[in-house]
């Protein structure tokens, strides 16, 4: 199991644009096989950061994602949008276990 998180830092005038922009890919991403979340979320906080949080099956099943038509034209829309910075990791997830 594999877990992508971190944040990207946008412009806050144009997050409602970077939103709109990404949907797409959030919604073919959800129906990818071994997805099991793929989350973009708006900070309370923070108007320009955006937290992203991915649960995948395996390094397989993300390689796909990376490879896809969806990912590719998320890259060349992204590639237009203040972006000002990422921060973004994946962790390897040997056990899981729930919280009382």
């Amino acid at each position: 199991m594999l877990i992508v998180a971190g944040t990207i830092q946008v412009d806050p005038q144009h997050r409602d644009e970077m939103f709109a922009a990404v949907a797409p890919m959030v919604a073919a991403t959800k129906a990818e096989p071994g997805c099991r979340a793929y989350n973009f979320s708006p900070d309370v906080d923070d108007p320009g950061l955006v937290h992203l949080y991915e649960l995948w099956e395996d390094q397989a099943a993300l390689d796909a994602h990376f490879a896809s038509e969806h990912m590719a034209a998320w890259r060349q829309a992204s590639a237009d949008l203040p972006i000002l910075g990422r921060d973004i990791a994946k962790y390897n997830i040997s056990e899981v276990g729930t919280l009382p």
